[in-house]
Order: structure tokens, then sequence, then C-alpha cells
């Protein structure tokens, strides 16, 4: 080969070498350099644990995305001056709110994309969404999906099926009526050693006030529970609502409801196996799970037979990642893989069964593992419930200043429980000094739906 020819190999050789080096090289940087996103959310520790172990299984799997989680303390810690502050800053690209009743509002912050918009310029294929009711908390009156529902929740009713055998009691048998829980709470308090707290509640708004209206088929809010144009609606505090508060206070003078809040700090009671009973939201079983040695059952919450014979379905409610405005093409379509991730069969069914939160798709539902219902009796029932019978209550409903009205209800609620204020007063008061807030002509008046929209609550 002459020396030109032999130059010539070694120029070309040299190109490629070259080229290669710099695709190899882009390649790298690429890796080195993936879209990265920020989660804010106010998760407990157990349910942050799960959290974190799928962002770091996204992040292991591929190279195009890299999630950043971020907790806070409660919501008032993200959404208050610091939060603002640490946002002018660095802004997440999604970020968990709490359910405020009224989701069409939340969407009109300029802050915030509602999830449809989000989803309409890159679609999650695949994706049939587990019932309407899990997920309707979040929906538009058009049904358009503004949040992803990934802490979709239902109030529930927790037991200590220990405590349950040593009283005489089958655990295979929840109560599903009020009184029948009364002669529970009566056996494990005198039978099983439970006399400092046979019954313990967190979100005692949600348990008490807002849910005994669906699982009695009335409305919590008239007319229509608010889901149609209305400018006068009222809370519906009739008489199954006098009477459940009158037996309530009732069962605090005899020693049976020991202990209420509406945060979770009832659950770390129950926990402990300080409390036999709980009534909590389905998001907190993922940190009963993690408790060693604690065996329990899940069960609806109860009702009263008089006032319905067969017991409706809870709202649904929770919280839900809301996408955050203003970032660019490349950060948005890395969200929405993040958010597709999250939806996969076999990740949402580990979520839900991690975290008690409800499965996001039918088959999530379909892919949990049967020994984590047999883990936890009652589980499937409960998730099975929301596919059947009638939702004309319990849709959901729509409140405009809510956050406002529930601080009110939470007060009475205490005042009563407390014996400051009788039954019926606290529930009078709430309602006259809730009125204003609800009729509020500066808040959002809801829209009137285009269908009958299935709507719907910190874990």
């Amino acid at each position: 080969m002459s020396i030109f020819k032999r130059t010539a190999s070694l120029s070309h050789f040299n190109r490629i070498s070259a080229a290669l080096a710099s695709t190899l090289m882009a390649a790298g940087m690429a890796h080195a350099n993936p879209v990265e996103i920020e989660v804010w959310h106010t998760l407990n520790d157990s349910n942050t644990k799960e959290f974190e172990s799928i962002a770091k299984q996204f992040n292991n799997e591929q190279n195009e995305t890299r999630v950043v989680l971020k907790r806070f303390e409660n919501q008032e810690a993200m959404t208050g001056p610091k939060g603002r502050a640490q946002a002018a800053s660095r802004k997440p690209n999604l970020i968990q709110l709490q359910d405020n009743r009224s989701p069409e509002h939340t969407a009109q912050h300029k802050e915030l994309m509602p999830m449809h918009e989000l989803l309409k310029q890159y679609p999650i294929a695949d994706q049939k969404w587990f019932l309407p009711s899990a997920t309707g908390f979040v929906r538009d009156s058009n049904q358009r999906l503004l949040a992803f529902p990934f802490m979709a929740e239902i109030p529930v009713m927790v037991y200590n099926t220990d405590a349950y055998k040593k009283a005489g009691l089958d655990p295979a048998k929840p109560p599903v009526t009020w009184i029948a829980l009364q002669g529970d709470l009566i056996a494990v308090r005198d039978k099983a050693d439970f006399f400092d707290c046979p019954y313990a509640t967190s979100q005692q708004v949600t348990i008490h006030l807002e849910n005994l209206a669906p699982l009695n088929d009335t409305q919590y809010v008239t007319p229509d529970n608010g889901l149609v144009s209305v400018r006068q609606p009222m809370l519906n505090f009739d008489s199954t609502y006098m009477r459940h508060l009158s037996i309530m206070v009732s069962w605090t003078r005899s020693n049976l409801l020991t202990f209420h809040t509406n945060d979770n700090a009832a659950d770390d009671m129950f926990a402990k196996k300080k409390c036999a009973v709980l009534t909590t939201g389905s998001g907190s079983i993922g940190q009963l799970l993690n408790t060693r040695d604690l065996k329990f059952a899940v069960a609806s919450l109860p009702h009263y037979e008089q006032v319905s014979r067969v017991p409706g379905k809870p709202f649904v409610s929770g919280s839900a990642l809301w996408a955050a405005s203003g970032h660019s093409k490349e950060q948005n379509k890395a969200t929405v893989a993040f958010l597709a991730y999250l939806a996969k069969p076999v990740i949402a069914s580990a979520w839900h069964q991690k975290t008690g939160f409800l499965p996001l798709t039918d088959a999530a539902f379909r892919t949990a593992d049967v020994a984590f219902y047999d883990r936890v009796p009652g589980a499937r029932k409960l998730v099975q419930d929301l596919s059947t019978g009638t939702e004309k209550n319990s849709r959901g409903f729509r409140i405009n200043n809510y956050p406002k009205v529930e601080a009110i209800l939470d007060r009475e609620l205490n005042s009563a429980l407390k014996g400051n204020t009788p039954p019926v007063a606290a529930l009078n008061i709430s309602m006259e000094e809730s009125k204003p807030l609800m009729t509020d002509p500066k808040a959002p008046v809801n829209p009137a739906p285009a269908k009958s929209a299935p709507a719907a609550r910190k874990k």
C-alpha cells in the first residue's frame, strides 16, 4: 500500500473515530444530564418511604428523566411563605395538594396546569382509569382530569383482631351499624383491657360529618351536594346528624370514644396498640402494615339502618399530584413520563398494597397480590364495594371556601365532644357560620355539570 493510500485510510479512520467519539461523548452527556423534575409532597413516613422507592426505581430504569422528591411536614409548610420562597427559586413540576372540595377553583391558579391539558400534549396510552368515583374528586364538571389522583382514599374502620378475639367477638364479622359498634366497644373495653381507648378517630370531620351523609344515602349539602350551579347551598345537618353527634357525646362520657382529632394523630395510638378500634383514611393502612406484631382488619364505616337499610358508598377524597405551569416542553414531557410510570399496573398495584390508597386503574386492582388481601382482611371488599350500588349521594360534593368551613366544623365537633356545647347547638352554629362562606360572591360558583359527574382527603 502506498504512503498516500495509507495516509488516506488513516485519515478516514481518524474521521470515523472522531465521529464515534463525538457520538459517545454526546450520549455520555445525555446520560449525565437527564431532564430533572421535582415533586413536592407531604406524605407520612411510611408512604414517603414507598414513594422514594418508586422514584429511585424509575431513575434507575431509564436515563432521560431524573425525579427529585422534596418532602414538607404538612400542606401549610408547603404552600405557606417558606414554601413559596423556595418555589420562587426552584419551581416544582408536581405538587401534592389536599382535596379542597373545589378542584375547578384550584385549577384556575396560574401556577397550575390542569392535568388534561398536560396529557393532551403527551398522552398516557392505554390507561383505563379505575372506578370513576375514585378519580371524581379531581375532575371538573365535564369529566376532565384536573390532577393525578395518586393519593385517593376512602374513610375506613380499622380494628385490632387480637382485641376482638380476647373480647369474645368474631373478627370476621365487623359491625355494620353504629349501634352494633357500640356493643363491640363495650366488649373490648370491659374484656380486652382497652379501657383507656376502646375507640379513637382521626379525620373527624370526614368520618363523623361528611361521610355520615352518603353512607346513610342522604345529601351532605343541599341541593345535589353542590354539584349543580347554586348560590344558596346549605349543609344538610338533619335529624341523623343530631342523633349521631348525641351518640358520640354519650360515647365520650362512657369512655368509649376517648381520642378524637381532625389530623391523623389517632393512627399512632392504634399502631401502638393503645386503641382497639380506629376510624381514619385508607391511606393510613401502609403505616399500620409496617407496625410490628399488629394484627388488624378493615371495614366500611358503620351506618344507621333505620335511615338506610342498605349502606351507601363513602366519598372518595384524599390528595393528588397537580402539575405546575411555566415549564419547558422537555420538562413537561419528563413529568408525564414519571406519571405514566406511576400508572403502570405493577407500580400502581404495589402503591395500593403498601399504602392503602386506592388503585389508580382497573388493571392495578386486578394485579394486586392475593397475599395482600389475605394480610389485610376486609381490604378487597372495600375496593370491590366501590364498583357496586348507586352513586346518587356519594359522587362527592362541592363547597366554596371549604377549608374555612371545615375549620368551623372541627371546632364545633370538639366543643360538642368535650361537653362544652350541646350537640344540636353545635350543628346549628356550624350551619350558621358556614353559610356566608359557602355563599361568598367572591368565591367561584360551581358550573352545572354536563353529565352526572362522580366527585369526591395528609397521608
